[in-house]
């Protein structure tokens, strides 16, 4: 009976070290309209990994916005990448050949530490954007 309660106790006191995977997908068309990762916001604790899901062609995924001392990413087009955010923060992403039509992303991990630098390049990037021109704001609006 002690093994069990000690294996239980270890089993709880660990649970928060396991880092978790979470899949984003790349889409024509989603909830959010055409051209988007879904989810279009994500929260994630340090040290988790994110993974871009191709599901439909001719998408990547590439960092636009990453915190101070955080490493940044660039896939392929139809390339599926791994990214493993060990860096609190606010993260924005793009898709490189749709980035005009407002295909973005925001990932928060952790504390949003670079809130107010994150929200300043968000704004700077969305003035691009030539259809869907507040889809980034209000995936920025959902960081706490």
């Amino acid at each position: 009976m002690k093994n069990v309660l000690f294996a239980v106790a270890m089993s709880i006191a660990c649970g928060g070290s396991f880092a978790a995977e979470h899949r984003v997908k790349m889409l024509n068309a989603g909830a959010d309209g055409s051209m988007v990762f879904e989810p279009g916001f994500l929260q994630v604790a340090k040290g988790d990994t994110v993974k871009f899901i191709k599901i439909d062609a001719a998408h990547n995924t590439a960092s636009a916005v990453v915190p101070a001392g955080a490493a940044g990413w660039k896939g392929k087009p139809d390339e599926e990448v791994s990214v493993t955010l060990n860096q609190e923060g606010v993260y924005v992403y793009v898709c490189d050949p749709h980035k005009v039509m407002a295909m973005a992303g925001v990932i928060q991990v952790g504390k949003a530490v670079n809130l107010a630098d994150a929200q300043k390049q968000a704004d700077s990037l969305s003035k691009s954007f030539v259809v869907n021109k507040d889809r980034l704001s209000k995936y920025m609006a959902q960081v706490k």
